[in-house]
């Protein structure tokens, strides 16, 4: 049995109306909510999402 690489990469963004930051996946299957104040972070789009957050970096 072969391993799965999983492609895609994790974003550390802050939302824009409470300033929280948090680690999210750049694919997400559906709506990324911040888990402070409800914000829409990110929206899937069947591939890579809309991020709607300040992008801070990539984590690796």
């Amino acid at each position: 049995m072969g391993v799965s690489k999983m492609t895609g990469k994790f974003l550390k963004v802050k939302c824009g109306k409470c300033k929280n930051e948090q680690v999210i996946f750049e694919k997400p299957a559906g709506k990324v909510e911040c888990l402070v104040c409800g914000e829409i972070l990110a929206e899937s789009r069947g591939g890579k999402a809309r991020i709607k957050a300040k992008v801070l970096e990539v984590v690796r």
